[in-house]
Formats: structure tokens, C-alpha cells, sequence
């Protein structure tokens, strides 16, 4: 029932990624919102796991509610400082395709994240599916540093 506020809000909070990208760089606003995503992801991954062995559930909905619409405003926050670093980084010629080619990548997270998480929710073992997804952003966060915010970068916090 609550399920489409998530999308909702990452969409509409995605303009204040490219905000933020503007006054503190794409690759700071985009790690600050990985630590976001993983400490939300293993928090709903936790109160996900919480209700499905707790005689009442219905204690955990509010913290997993919480948790999952952070979640989401924080992919918003990343899509838009994302789209703004990759304005910085690639001339005129490249920006167009490489936007275009990030937003199909996108797409398929779109399509697949919904599939896992379904199938781990008939397994009952969700939680299997955000810790992957947690181990996914900290990967991001690994890259975005690596090739973003270490000292000798190529591109310095575009």
C-alpha cells in the first residue's frame, strides 16, 4: 500500500542531488548518500528480519518505513549528484551517450531490484537482499573514492 512512496520521493528529491552537486561536488554529495544507503539498506535489512520473527510485527513497520523512504530519498540524492559529476567529467560529445547509457543502466536496476527482493520476500529472507544491496553501495563508495575523491584522482570532486 506504501510501497509507490519510495519511487515518489527519490524522484522528486532527485533535482536537490544536482543542488548539492553544485555547491559541494558530485563525488562528496554522491559518498555522503552511499554511507546513507547502506546504513538504511542494513536498517531495513534489521527491522525486516525483526518482524518476520516477532509475534508482533506490525512494532517494527514504523522504523522499516523510515528506513526504506530514506533509503529511496538517497538514491534520489546519488541519481542527481551522479548526473551532475557526469556533466563535469565528459566533454560535449560524450556527455549525451553516457547520460543516456546511465539512465539504461538505471532502468535495469529499476527492473531488477524489485525482482530480488520479491523473491527473497517468498523465501522469507528479505534481509539476504538488502545486505546485497548494502555490499553493492559500498562498492560504490569504493569506486567514487577511488576514482573521485583519493588524493591523486584524475577528476577531484567533479
Amino acid at each position: 500500500m506504501y510501497a509507490w512512496m519510495g519511487p515518489f520521493i527519490g524522484a522528486l528529491i532527485r533535482p536537490v542531488g544536482g543542488i548539492l552537486a553544485d555547491k559541494i561536488g558530485g563525488a562528496k554529495v554522491t559518498q555522503y548518500v552511499s554511507v546513507v544507503m547502506i546504513i538504511s539498506a542494513l536498517g531495513v535489512a534489521y527491522f525486516m528480519q525483526q518482524a518476520y520473527v516477532s509475534a508482533t510485527p506490525e512494532e517494527y513497520f514504523l522504523p522499516f518505513f523510515i528506513l526504506f523512504l530514506v533509503l529511496f530519498a538517497a538514491t534520489g540524492v546519488g541519481n542527481g549528484s551522479t548526473f551532475k559529476t557526469i556533466a563535469v567529467i565528459f566533454n560535449r560529445e560524450q556527455t549525451g551517450p553516457v547520460l543516456g547509457w546511465t539512465s539504461a543502466i538505471g532502468a535495469y536496476g529499476a527492473f531488477w531490484i524489485p525482482i530480488i527482493l520479491g523473491e527473497q520476500i517468498k523465501l522469507s529472507t528479505p534481509e539476504y537482499a538488502l545486505y546485497g544491496f548494502a555490499v553493492f553501495y559500498g562498492l560504490c563508495l569504493i569506486l567514487n573514492w577511488w576514482f573521485y575523491l583519493r588524493p591523486n584522482a584524475e577528476f577531484q570532486n567533479p
